[in-house]
């Protein structure tokens, strides 16, 4: 007798738990997405300034910086890096305030350490120029499948599939996958999937339509615009009007609330910086002067720096990262002398100079109407 499967409950990425039974996927289908997705991608490609020449460092330029960042926010840094540092080189030999100047506001910072380290080592064994494989691109620093598979394809025209999350999902959809994005094996299935129907010489093109597709048309977190997308009728999904129960994704972990002060300590037209710790959350960056705890215990905490004027509530801010949520609220400080060990420097020097997270964004705002 035949043992039968119970079905397996999973988090969706809606945030919704419903039961799905697992089952194979259905993929006899996706050789005929192939043409129907190149004629719509070339009718309807977004026009973005990292597709305009796409040489092997523009697009890996452009692949990092869109990490967990929305299109749109990435233009204005992208044309701004490539200006201040227009070839690998340039970015191999930067100094470090210079790059996190650069970077600042995109957040996720290691990003454009790491691509320091890997320019250097580009420079060092490639003679400047990301090499033209893709198993070499993924023995370079910080570039994992997904990057190597993007600058393989768009840049060199190597047939090798690039999987974001924006695949995953119109994949999953395609072939109704209720299989646990998260899971490696998962992403591996579906890399095979995609690597078993690239046209060359089309697969930059054919990857990049992938992922416009999933960024245009067949939505995260709320309805896919099925009735704008090319492959509709070939769909699993949509045949069988499931497309929100797709992609599967394991539940996250709650993140961490922490409750800070930030000060904004003023002294004659200079404000208080710090510096981070060089390793963990924001390492090596620069904020405002701040500690976890309860607006009540902001006057205690400016006397522990020796400060004994006055914390006047300002605004409150929330900010998210990863694994913590930051929950702050901000004083302003007139400050009776420039009180070590904190940095004082004037609202324009903090403008060009020292690159500061967005975390505190809505707190330099205030500092700036204030100053």
């Amino acid at each position: 007798m035949t043992e039968e499967k119970e079905p397996v409950q999973l988090e969706l990425s809606l945030q919704e738990t419903v039961e799905i039974e697992e089952k194979p996927p259905q993929t006899d289908h996706l050789p005929q997405m192939v043409a129907p997705l190149l004629h719509w991608f070339e009718e309807h490609a977004r026009i973005l300034p990292w597709r305009n020449h796409p040489t092997a460092y523009r697009v890996w330029v452009s692949e990092i910086m869109l990490q967990q960042t929305r299109v749109e926010a990435v233009k204005p840094y992208f044309q701004r890096f490539l200006e201040a540092l227009p070839t690998i080189q340039d970015l191999a030999e930067a100094k470090e305030q210079t790059l996190l100047k650069l970077w600042e506001g995109l957040g996720y910072y290691n990003r454009v350490r790491n691509m320091q380290k890997c320019a250097q080592v580009v420079v060092e064994q490639y003679g400047g120029e990301l090499p033209a494989d893709y198993e070499a691109l993924l023995q370079l620093p910080g570039i994992g499948p997904y990057t190597a598979g993007a600058i393989a394809s768009i840049a060199y025209g190597l047939p090798v599939p690039a999987v974001d999350g924006n695949v995953l999902r119109v994949v999953t959809r395609w072939t109704a996958n209720g299989g646990d994005i998260m899971k490696q094996s998962v992403k591996n299935e579906i890399t095979k999937q995609v690597q078993a129907i690239l046209p060359h010489p089309m697969t930059g093109a054919f990857n990049q339509a992938l992922m416009e597709l999933g960024a245009t048309v067949c939505l995260p977190n709320g309805a896919p615009l099925c009735d704008q997308c090319p492959v509709a009728a070939h769909c699993a999904a949509f045949r069988e009007n499931t497309m929100l129960q797709y992609p599967v994704k394991a539940a996250k972990k709650p993140r961490r609330v922490e409750e800070r002060l930030v000060f904004l300590l003023h002294h004659k037209g200079k404000i208080a910086l710090q510096k981070r710790p060089s390793k963990g959350l924001l390492a090596d960056l620069w904020e405002f002067p701040q500690k976890e705890g309860t607006p009540n215990e902001a006057q205690a905490v400016l006397e522990t720096w020796g400060i004994e004027a006055k914390a006047l509530p300002l605004k409150t801010a929330k900010h998210i990262f990863t694994h913590i949520e930051w929950h702050m609220t901000g004083f302003w400080v007139e400050a009776e002398e420039e009180v070590a060990p904190f940095l004082w420097v004037t609202p324009t020097q903090l403008k060009q100079a020292y690159p500061l997270p967005s975390a505190f964004a809505a707190f330099e705002a205030e500092l700036l109407r204030r100053c």
